[in-house]
């Protein structure tokens, strides 16, 4: 069973409400990231079930539910604070009734058979690998065979000559203030996983997956898309 992210058990109702406005600098990024699963998600059926796992404020399911205005979206995560917000941007929008949402892991959501999961920016949280393979195998076994799956995380191979030019470049993107920059990168490895692209795959892949494909990156945030494997 994975285990809830540490940085996740601080997201309360404060952190909540400025969540998003914490993201603005990485916004065009996010942008990205959401066309990319509009386009991996085609031809899911008219009445699809979606899986949005770290819904967080519900970023992935506000994106997607005017695109598609049948689809069902399940929102699971373990801080109230963040699905409070995420429940109240869906009713101003016109879709919670298509919407569940479930405070917790998802580990303790009784509900599968979906046809599609997201996971944006959720499990590098994991920084223990057995945590974070249980928690893509937690996906996995909500998703039916053929279902497809998008997720995108802070990675990077600490080792590579590129992995201090490509952080440098990610804290300021991401807008970090410059005295909170070393206790970034302090937590990289310890807060923040510091699996590698071909660890994170593995990961993936044993977890009931197709090998994922890469399909993005922008600095530190990669993306990759899978299928659940058949059979």
């Amino acid at each position: 069973m994975s285990t809830p992210p540490p940085v996740t058990q601080a997201f309360n109702a404060t952190h909540a409400e400025a969540y998003d406005r914490n993201l603005e600098h990485i916004l065009p990024i996010k942008d990205t990231l959401h066309l990319l699963i509009r386009r991996q998600f085609a031809g899911l059926p008219d009445a699809a079930r979606i899986l949005v796992v770290g819904a967080g404020t519900g970023a992935e399911a506000r994106f997607l539910a005017p695109l598609f205005p049948r689809w069902r979206f399940t929102l699971v995560d373990p801080s109230e604070g963040m699905l409070a917000v995420a429940r109240r941007c869906a009713t101003a929008e016109g879709f919670a009734d298509r919407c569940e949402f479930h405070v917790g892991l998802v580990s303790s959501l009784a509900a599968e058979g979906f046809d599609a999961a997201t996971s944006v920016l959720v499990s590098h949280f994991l920084a223990d690998a057995v945590a974070r393979r249980a928690y893509f195998a937690d996906i996995a076994a909500r998703v039916q065979p053929g279902g497809r799956f998008f997720n995108a995380d802070l990675c990077a191979d600490v080792g590579a000559a590129s992995f201090e030019p490509l952080m440098a470049l990610w804290l300021d993107v991401a807008g970090m203030p410059e005295d909170r920059k070393p206790a970034f990168r302090a937590a990289f490895g310890r807060g923040v996983a510091a699996h590698g692209p071909a660890e994170v795959e593995e990961m993936i892949a044993d977890a009931g997956f197709s090998p994922p494909v890469p399909c993005f990156q922008a600095t530190l945030i990669r993306g990759w898309f899978a299928e659940r494997a058949r059979g």
